[in-house]
């Protein structure tokens, strides 16, 4: 399966729709049959939306960790509880529901990321307040070991 690169500038509809980028909308048919997950970040106010089958192997993972650890359960009741099937219809919109949208504080402009095997969703302010945090971040922290062995 191809990677999901990029930045999508799009809008939410009225009816908490977005219409994928014509970029993915092949490769997720190919993939997944337009089959997706959308779910929360939980450290982020931001949703992550994943093709079936990645999210399965996610699920599979987080299932199977110790229900018995604090940190775990909250992490399992958030991802898992909030985790909704989602399908693109043939004209490339996504329905999200209002949980979701209100999690992710989502107004009517609002960024897709694509992180690799899936995607992220931003309001476009919280996107670009995090943009600019970041960067402030990453010139005055120390760069983990494996990064600094990176080339760019």
């Amino acid at each position: 399966m191809q990677k999901f690169r990029g930045v999508s500038n799009l809008n939410l509809d009225a009816k908490g729709r977005i219409v994928l980028p014509a970029r993915y909308r092949e490769r997720l048919v190919e993939f997944c049959q337009s089959q997706l997950i959308v779910t929360i970040d939980t450290d982020q106010p931001c949703l992550l939306i994943y093709p079936l089958p990645e999210w399965e192997l996610i699920e599979e993972k987080i299932e199977a960790l110790p229900s018995f650890n604090a940190t775990t359960r909250r992490i399992q009741r958030l991802l898992i509880g909030h985790a909704t099937e989602v399908e693109v219809d043939a004209n490339g919109r996504m329905l999200l529901s209002n949980p979701l949208r209100d999690y992710a504080r989502l107004g009517k402009k609002v960024v897709l990321i694509g992180q690799g095997k899936k995607f992220e969703l931003w309001d476009e302010s919280l996107w670009n307040e995090g943009m600019e945090s970041w960067l402030g971040e990453a010139a005055s922290e120390a760069m983990p070991a494996a990064l600094e062995e990176l080339t760019l």
